[in-house]
């Protein structure tokens, strides 16, 4: 680790030891700034999202714009971290909830702000300082953040930056000032954290993978699924864990559902992403669109059959694509980061919830459905962190995010996320 690490997790944990002693109220005070800061700059920043990782400017633009709500949310939330009084026989029996200290953030390069603001702000909100270590083709949006948290007054070190390689991310997790991490990513990359960090008894929650189900049964409002659809795989060029990747359409309606949704998914042309009426791009990088190309041939390899072809056009650019997938094809264990959608035809509702939970993720499901008793029985029975009906998956700050199975583990968003990096206390006396 360099001297300029070590000096920095050396802040964090000064910084810690000071902001914990600030009111919970003067935390918010400053919240609000930085809430402010995000909504007087969003064009600038949105653009060093597109620069980087070049999603269409119209959609950067509303990821900061979420970012500014989310922390407004949390600038006017409830102290839900104040000491709570039980009644017990004792004169003195109370439950406290303290900081943890510096904690760790492994982020990706999908949502450059919103995912690493999703993380610090109710975490340094409940009193712990943050360093992230981002994307390395994202170093431009964590240091922007950062520079955010110092412009509203946030002390120095409570927020800071690192820019380091992925090698570097098991030795600042084992050192003694950091307390936790919190990594959102792939499967491959949380097991890794989550084994040094079990390995050094520290915490950690891990938001991963998906594979997510967009399920529509026969009494749907067909043109607004295929709608919804359409926008759950490809917003971000479908480079989203919560993307609607696997649609699960009951048979009755195949022949009805499927020209609305092709129709619809055809709307979808990759364009210039500084244009605003542009709305799907490229992937992020090169690499990444190889991977895809790959997964789609090993998907009609093992059977698949193309119902609109993966086609690309450029380096990172590719016509969407459409496939029609059978239980079995291995593809169904992967996700499919990109614009490419996967069609499976259920007989019944039995049929369409084996389909959706026989996958190794768990993040967030889709049902779209009229009747009452059908959507209870997916929301009692679908595996994952959320469940959404007639709507496509999104995240909102006043509720918590979080996964199942591979998909990780640990609440995100809402008031519940407070209490994820804080230790549970419990007073007792006479």
């Amino acid at each position: 680790m360099t001297k300029e690490i070590q000096n920095k997790l050396d802040a964090g944990d000064k910084a810690f030891h000071e902001w914990k002693t600030v009111s919970f109220g003067d935390r918010k005070k400053l919240f609000k700034k930085l809430a402010r800061l995000l909504e007087i700059n969003s064009s600038k920043l949105a653009e060093i999202i597109t620069k980087e990782m070049g999603k269409p400017i119209s959609q950067s633009v509303a990821e900061i714009e979420k970012c500014a709500l989310m922390t407004r949310y949390y600038a006017n939330a409830e102290n839900v971290l104040k000491p709570e009084k039980v009644e017990t026989e004792f004169r003195i029996s109370e439950i406290h909830y303290a900081p943890k200290g510096v904690i760790l953030g492994v982020m990706p390069w999908n949502f450059p702000f919103w995912q690493v603001l999703r993380f610090a702000v109710p975490t340094i909100l409940a009193g712990n300082t943050v360093v992230v270590k981002h994307a390395s083709i994202c170093f431009g949006s964590g240091n922007a953040i950062e520079k955010l948290f110092l412009e509203a007054g946030f002390p120095n070190a409570v927020f800071q930056n690192l820019e380091v390689d992925h090698e570097v991310v098991k030795e600042i997790l084992e050192d003694a000032r950091v307390k936790a991490v919190s990594l959102t990513g792939s499967e491959g990359a949380g097991a890794e954290v989550a084994a040094t960090a079990g390995r050094n008894i520290k915490k950690s929650l891990l938001e991963l993978g998906g594979s997510d189900a967009f399920i529509v049964l026969d009494d749907a409002d067909l043109e607004a699924a295929a709608e919804g659809g359409a926008k759950a795989r490809l917003a971000n060029c479908g480079q989203a864990c919560n993307a609607g990747k696997r649609f699960i359409i009951q048979k009755k309606v195949e022949k009805e559902f499927m020209p609305l949704f092709i129709n619809e998914y055809r709307k979808y042309v990759p364009g210039d992403p500084t244009d605003p009426e542009t709305d799907i791009a490229g992937m992020a990088r090169p690499d990444l669109a190889d991977e895809l190309e790959k997964q789609y041939s090993t998907a009609l390899e093992n059977g698949a059959e193309i119902i609109l072809p993966l086609e690309r056009i450029s380096d990172t650019a590719f016509m969407p694509g459409l496939i029609k997938v059978k239980p079995g094809n291995p593809v169904l264990k992967e996700e499919l980061f990109g614009p490419l959608g996967m069609v499976m035809i259920a007989e019944n509702d039995k049929d369409a919830l084996k389909l959706a939970n026989d996958i190794p993720f768990g993040l967030a499901n889709s049902v779209w459905t009229a009747d009452r008793k059908r959507q209870k029985f997916f929301i009692e029975n679908l595996e994952s962190g959320t469940v959404s009906v007639n709507r496509e998956t999104s995240s909102d700050p006043r509720l918590p995010f979080g996964g199942a199975k591979s998909s990780g583990y640990g609440v995100e968003l809402s008031l519940l996320a407070l209490k994820e990096f804080v230790t549970v206390k419990t007073v007792v006396g006479e």
